[in-house]
């Protein structure tokens, strides 16, 4: 079953990055309730907009996607290091 698993990653990794992101959302979305509870769709819109709010009031500074990817990715090593 594990190799089964590397393969099928393997082949997504050679996919282009809209295939990717097509993918990763598909994954995504079959992990989800099929009927969200309200309370927490609620939460969600909440945070959204807290946070919209907070980059529009010039509160918070976005950026660049790689950027970030970087520091969760950097993160992530120290993590595992740690752990």
């Amino acid at each position: 079953m594990a190799r089964d698993n590397d393969d099928v990653v393997a082949a997504a990794l050679r996919l282009p990055p809209e295939g990717r992101a097509a993918l990763a959302a598909a994954l995504i979305g079959s992990l989800e309730d099929e009927e969200p509870e309200e309370d927490v769709e609620a939460a969600w819109s909440d945070e959204i907009r807290r946070r919209l709010d907070e980059v529009d009031a010039g509160a918070v500074k976005p950026i660049p996607w790689s950027e970030a990817r970087g520091r969760i990715l950097a993160a992530a090593r120290g993590r595992g290091e740690a752990g």
